[in-house]
């Protein structure tokens, strides 16, 4: 049962850590064009390299 003292705020504090980390993907735009980077794989012309 003391391990739970433990247990429960690292769980605790690594959601957290993984809240902060999706939110913070949302802020800074890493979702904001989900279907051009899968249908850029798919083109024959496809660069190594992409364009900005």
């Amino acid at each position: 049962m003391q391990i739970l003292s433990v247990l429960i705020p690292v769980s605790l504090a690594l959601g957290g850590a993984g809240l902060i980390g999706f939110l913070w993907a949302l802020s800074s735009r890493q979702f904001e064009d989900p279907s051009g980077d899968a249908n850029r794989i798919l083109m024959k012309d496809w660069d190594e390299r992409p364009k900005r």
